[in-house]
């Protein structure tokens, strides 16, 4: 691994902070020197036979452009048990979902964290639960989030979104009121894995969900099922009648782009273009550029095998296919993802940030119009499930503490 010039700094007392709640000090947020990095040997997704097969963190794309690194600092600042996505409020708290159900608002001022009650009932097993989290675009005057998690029903299970009207008290919680479910996964399925229900609005107002093939393989093809799709709605969750396959009617009309395998991070960048990645099977990450009305080609392209090592062909063996601007053999296990525009980190501005379970680390990617490349990877030692940039332009990530519990809420701040 090219070695990178910049330090790594957590919060040595790791058993000193709960894992749900935290009201202590905030004085107590130390930083300490982070060890050296070691191979990851864990699938990205212990619960799930079929997810991103273990992978030793591989050589970026380009290593030479290890050479424009920026020295940084990562401070541990809370825990949360097994936390899933996060946002930021107006008035710069932060909003964590934990997967078993519990969505936690935090107060980085007092770090103090309270509970938002009024959360559906959600179906926690394997990689179900709660989900995203995502404000309105006109949140200040509406009030209105969106959350993501996995629910029971007729099938088996599937991802649902439901918005609601987020109404805060003077204790540091608060409650969803007039909850409504807008989007659900068609059809339930047996399972517990690829969910997928990420969020994003563009700057149109649109609504995009992740709709993962649920491990069924065929899903991500047939029109008849939203599922291995990327969804767009309008906020309320109707179709809009500029999608590519509204004339279809019935579930088909909310799909967007097909073909999709485990979605598990999407981002704008600043010309308004869509990109996502998914975890490939055995090996064959993909870094994506979504183009309306594509098929990308999964299963029936992959530039990984299935796990029982039977081939898949490769996207160039079938042109019609859009094919991934990045692919990533070994998998990085991505999770989470921004395009950083921030003032905080100058040198990173229009840089992709993804999330890595089995690399353990965040994957900078730099974009060139239509292309993608990975120009290095930042080394955290932790199971990086979600990216966010925060109001003052720092980078926060929540590792997941390998899903057992104690996963943390870092900082990265420049070095010095």
């Amino acid at each position: 691994m090219v070695p990178f010039r910049h330090s790594l700094i957590f919060l040595a007392a790791l058993g000193l902070l709960a894992a749900c709640d935290n009201s202590a000090d905030s004085g107590n947020q130390n930083q300490t020197a982070l060890p050296a990095a070691t191979t990851q040997t864990e699938p990205d997704e212990p619960e799930a036979a079929a997810d991103n097969a273990p992978a030793e963190d591989s050589e970026p794309a380009d290593a030479e452009q290890a050479d424009n690194s920026v020295a940084f600092s990562v401070t541990e600042v809370t825990q949360f048990d097994a936390p899933w996505a996060m946002t930021f409020l107006p008035d710069g708290r932060l909003l964590v979902t934990e997967m078993a159900g519990t969505l936690r608002l935090h107060d980085l001022a007092s770090d103090n964290t309270g509970t938002i009650s009024g959360v559906p009932e959600v179906a926690h097993a394997g990689q179900g639960g709660l989900g995203d989290v995502l404000l309105h675009p006109q949140f200040e005057n509406n009030q209105q989030i969106y959350i993501s998690y996995a629910e029971a029903g007729d099938g088996g299970s599937g991802a649902a979104v439901a918005r609601a009207r987020l109404a805060l008290d003077e204790n540091g919680g608060g409650t969803l009121e007039d909850l409504q479910v807008i989007w659900r996964q068609t059809p339930k399925v047996s399972g517990d894995g690829h969910f997928g229900h990420r969020l994003a609005f563009d700057s149109d107002g649109m609504l995009w969900i992740t709709s993962s093939e649920r491990q069924k393989f065929d899903p991500a093809q047939d029109m008849n099922s939203n599922l291995g799709k990327m969804v767009r709605l309008n906020d309320d969750g109707s179709v809009p009648d500029d999608n590519p396959f509204a004339d279809q009617g019935e579930v088909a009309a909310q799909v967007w782009s097909l073909g999709h395998r485990n979605i598990l991070g999407l981002a704008f960048d600043a010309d308004g273009k869509l990109w996502i990645h998914e975890m490939g099977p055995k090996d064959g990450d993909e870094l994506n550029l979504i183009v309306k009305g594509e098929n990308y080609g999964y299963p029936l392209v992959s530039n990984g095998n299935h796990y029982d090592d039977t081939p898949i062909p490769d996207h160039d063996t079938r042109p019609e296919f859009k094919a991934p601007a990045i692919t990533w053999t070994p998998v990085i296990s991505p999770a989470g993802f921004i395009i950083y525009d921030g003032e905080l980190f100058p040198d990173w501005q229009g840089s992709g940030f993804i999330g890595g379970l089995s690399s353990m680390s965040l994957v900078r990617v730099e974009f060139d119009g239509e292309e993608a490349r990975e120009a290095e990877r930042l080394e955290l030692q932790k199971r990086v499930r979600e990216v966010e940039q925060g109001p003052d332009g720092a980078i926060w990530v929540l590792e997941d503490g390998t899903r057992g519990g104690n996963g943390a809420l870092l900082k990265l701040t420049p070095q010095g």
